[in-house]
């Protein structure tokens, strides 16, 4: 069985500046086979074609909510009810696993400082919990290849790095030869690829981080995607939340 983790970012790493609106970074990962990507896909296609015709669209959360690049046409009011809709159908009918990790800044800064790599912390513990998503599986076989959204080639360089290095110690609870039993290959790839594993990530990690920033407020996205969260025994392991 090969599975694919897409993962996509909501706010910025910065530690020293940052705003204080939106004191949040989350990296979310989307899991998924390879039979139910072919599958999202096809519901992903569909739905742009039906909007969009065979121009060429990429689904981002803030152009969606900000109704620009390309989602003007969502000014309509009555497209804006269809199509989110139509969003909303693929979000919960198709089948993946979300696995996420949100690192609350102040407190993060507070306990441990200015000075550290969150992307790479929260790489960590989404590997960690792939691992046991795969685990969970019974398929000893399974394969997994990521795929990450290009940021630049410092970052994507430093983020690279991070992942082997994590492939080469392992986290507290997995050991390198159980990561590696299962991880195949990391790649980057361009917004302007048209990834749609990437979007789907993208599309979940903003309503993530506004529910962790304030769980009481109304949030219909993340009660949209709250149930792909990972979660066995009763216990969400796909929504980590740190420090």
């Amino acid at each position: 069985m090969k599975y694919y983790l897409f993962i996509d970012e909501c706010g910025d790493q910065n530690l020293s500046n940052f705003d204080a609106a939106f004191p949040i970074f989350t990296l979310c990962g989307i899991l998924i086979s390879e039979q139910d990507y072919h599958a999202m896909g096809q519901m992903v296609v569909s739905m742009k074609k039906k909007y969009w015709g065979e121009k060429k669209i990429v689904l981002h959360s803030r152009d969606i909510r900000k109704c620009e690049k390309g989602f003007e046409v969502l000014f309509d009011l009555n497209i804006k009810k269809s199509f989110y809709q139509d969003l909303n159908t693929i979000m919960q009918q198709s089948s993946y696993t979300v696995v996420s990790c949100c690192i609350q800044k102040e407190s993060y800064i507070r306990k441990y400082g200015k000075l550290s790599d969150v992307y790479g912390l929260s790489l960590s513990y989404i590997i960690e919990r792939t691992v046991f998503f795969l685990d969970s599986q019974s398929c000893a076989e399974a394969e997994l290849h990521i795929f990450a959204e290009k940021r630049g080639k410092r970052e994507d360089a430093a983020l690279l790095k991070y992942y082997n290095e994590v492939l080469d110690r392992g986290t507290y609870f997995v050991s390198p030869p159980r990561i590696k039993s299962y991880f195949k290959s990391f790649t980057f790839k361009g917004k302007w690829e048209n990834i749609i594993g990437l979007q789907v990530a993208d599309l979940a990690a903003y309503p993530i981080a506004r529910h962790v920033l304030d769980s009481s407020a109304v949030n219909m996205p993340f009660d949209v995607v709250k149930d792909k969260i990972y979660t066995q025994n009763g216990k969400q392991h796909g929504l980590k939340i740190f420090p």
